[in-house]
């Protein structure tokens, strides 16, 4: 009979939770590499630059690869003949370790969980309660598969209930372009076939926690049906072209995991959730022996690639600009913004409408300024602000017509495309949609010299602020005629690609 002590569980789940905020899957980074190596996109080059770029800097710098920490998903696997010395339930032991990761003073990571989710929204502080899942098993010892799951990927889930005759390739290539860039390609598409619709889900996310191995699968060759149909969608899903950040390119997906289960004679159950570039999962044992130890991974393992500001890239004083200014922008162009620029997300936008609404003034002044969505992580040490990459600006188009209309707003900053609605809005107020790198946060965040809370103190990491910034490099999304890179982009190499294949057919 093994003996865990409550003290050892805790502490491994705080352990690494830390360890996944900071450094990626050294297979994770070793696929990138590759796909940096081969991408031929000039823009999707860029973007993954960037990320890795980024993540070498969080493995030095032990600082979250996002400015979205995630919420905790743990698979534990607890043997027959285990015993736990505890006074607290399994569940409260794995939320006792987030707590304690979350809240660590060194590194601080994001409070993103809300309770009444249907309701008052209100956040839980500490990033607590996790998602566990808990299952018994032969043996000895206790097995933890625990992931940060970010929000932007983790909305792009998809559950079908399709006709056994139905074709789930088919379907994946419908459900991958509506996901738009939200979840930050290059990452992992899980699949989860079978079952019931809950088991289905469960298992596409569970598959998510398995390495990276798409490669090797294809050099060896396929050696049953699911291997085939993962070699299959791989191929399929890159030849659309979709790319790094949903802005054209040759890597969309840098590998796709499946796992299934017996279903009714009825019934085709599939999931598909993806993982993003801020890849986070870690898996560890304990045997009675003590607390889980972590090895730190060799940074000989990350490409030799360090990226830097194009000094071709147009300079933009942000406390000066006007609307003149930005109509000469074009599409895809990469700027670096500096001077002040405000900040605001989901619930900043709706009190700002509840606000307008009510005829009431707002708390700042919008006319001629930029804002960026995000929600920074606390700084720490002599920052001005932690890892701040940007969210998913989809979530904010129903705001658009509102703010470019009744706040005197010039510009928005954020991650993946615009609806067709918004882009037109933008086009029509002569507006501008500007990205910058999601997976590039603790990056970004150097471009930000001093950080303000300027309104809506009580929303914490959804509050306004007033940054500072410098030399913040941004790319022009959505410019001010309704020309959207992320329709153009991926349309252009999807082509490529296609003409590509055709080309070694016809050899």
């Amino acid at each position: 009979m093994t003996m865990i002590k409550q003290e050892d569980f805790i502490q491994s789940i705080a352990d690494a939770l830390q360890y996944i905020s900071y450094y990626h899957p050294v297979d994770y980074i070793k696929a990138l590499g590759e796909a940096y190596r081969l991408e031929a996109s000039h823009a999707a080059k860029d973007a993954i630059a960037q990320i890795l770029t980024n993540s070498r800097m969080c493995a030095e710098g032990k600082r979250p690869l996002c400015q979205d920490t995630g919420i905790v998903v743990a698979f534990v696997k607890v043997g027959m003949q285990v015993q736990f010395e505890a006074e607290l339930s399994l569940e409260e032991m794995v939320n006792a370790g987030v707590r304690r990761a979350y809240l660590l003073p060194e590194n601080k990571l994001r409070a993103s969980i809300v309770r009444d989710p249907a309701g008052m929204r209100l956040n839980t502080q500490d990033n607590t309660p996790a998602v566990v899942h808990v299952s018994l098993v032969q043996g000895d010892k206790v097995e933890v598969s625990i992931a940060a799951k970010g929000g932007g990927s983790e909305n792009k889930a998809q559950l079908a209930m399709l006709n056994p005759n139905d074709s789930i390739v088919d379907w994946i290539l419908e459900v991958v372009p509506a996901m738009g860039a939200g979840w930050c390609p290059p990452g992992m598409l899980g699949i989860g076939i079978g079952g019931t619709a809950e088991k289905a889900v469960l298992l596409a996310k569970e598959s998510l926690m398995a390495p990276i191995d798409i490669q090797a699968l294809k050099q060896r060759g396929a050696s049953n049906k699911l291997e085939a149909l993962r070699l299959e969608i791989y191929e399929k899903v890159n030849h659309l072209g979709i790319g790094a950040q949903g802005l054209g390119g040759l890597a969309t997906v840098l590998d796709v995991k499946i796992l299934d289960f017996p279903t009714h004679a009825a019934s085709l159950p599939v999931a598909v959730i993806p993982n993003c570039a801020a890849t986070r999962h870690v898996h560890f044992e304990l045997d009675g022996a003590g607390a889980a130890v972590f090895e730190v991974p060799n940074l000989n393992d990350w490409p030799d690639v360090h990226w830097m500001p194009d000094a071709k890239s147009p300079r933009v004083n942000l406390n000066t600009i006007t609307q003149k200014d930005i109509l000469t922008w074009q599409p895809g162009q990469t700027l670096l913004l500096s001077g002040k620029l405000l900040t605001g997300r989901d619930a900043a936008h709706k009190r700002i409408a509840m606000l307008l609404k009510q005829g009431e003034a707002l708390p700042i002044d919008f006319s001629n300024r930029f804002i960026y969505y995000v929600g920074p992580v606390d700084a720490v040490g002599d920052e001005a602000v932690g890892p701040a990459g940007p969210t998913t600006a989809t979530r904010m188009d129903d705001y658009t017509e509102l703010m470019l209309s009744q706040t005197g707003l010039l510009g928005m900053i954020g991650k993946a495309e615009r609806g067709d609605a918004t882009i037109d809005i933008i086009a029509k107020h002569q507006s501008v949609y500007l990205t910058a790198v999601g997976g590039a946060a603790y990056l970004v965040s150097k471009a930000i010299k001093k950080a303000e809370v300027v309104a809506f103190a009580d929303l914490g990491m959804e509050a306004i602020y007033e940054f500072t910034v410098e030399d913040m490099p941004v790319t022009v999304a959505v410019d001010s005629h309704g020309h959207s890179v992320h329709h153009s982009g991926p349309a252009e190499w999807k082509q490529k690609i296609a003409q590509t294949i055709l080309l070694h057919s016809v050899r």
